[in-house]
């Protein structure tokens, strides 16, 4: 497969999971999280479909489109962990996240996923959804949508 194949076929993962998850949280209270601004294409979409919801984000430094920044007081710049403390300190509950933090090594990314699931599990509310790139521990995985295939795109729900 193409390196622009792949990519068309993460994007569309993508897109189909983050819509699937934002079904799932309908009845559920609690903002959104999304880890890994990055360009801000993700947060653009996830602004789009839960609009009504406050969206908080964290990365590193803040190099993303113009037309994606988020409000200044949603954007928390820094490194992950003592970013979900602040969140958590706040006792701010999340109903949808996305976890797209990563270096683009393979072992490094799935390590500090693992090491952040503890902070995660932190913030959630209970029943709440993560979709990830990487795999967690600590939830529970789900399938999620139909179509995208096994380890594109992970699934979780916060348990209790």
């Amino acid at each position: 497969m193409s390196r622009l194949d792949s990519m068309l076929r993460r994007l569309t993962a993508q897109r189909d999971g983050l819509n699937w998850a934002a079904e799932q949280i309908a009845k559920l209270d609690g903002d959104v999280l999304d880890m890994g601004l990055g360009n801000g294409r993700t947060y653009d979409h996830l602004r789009e479909i839960l609009a009504s919801r406050r969206i908080w984000v964290i990365d590193r430094v803040l190099q993303c489109h113009p037309s994606c920044v988020p409000p200044e007081k949603d954007f928390l710049q820094g490194e992950a962990r003592p970013m979900l403390e602040l969140l958590a300190a706040e006792n701010r509950r999340i109903a949808l996240a996305h976890y797209d933090f990563g270096f683009g090594v393979k072992e490094k990314d799935v390590a500090e996923a693992a090491a952040l699931s503890p902070e995660i599990a932190r913030v959630m509310a209970p029943g709440g959804i993560i979709v990830s790139g990487q795999p967690l521990s600590g939830f529970q995985e789900l399938d999620g949508p139909a179509g995208i295939p096994p380890g594109r795109y992970m699934f979780y729900r916060a348990v209790d």
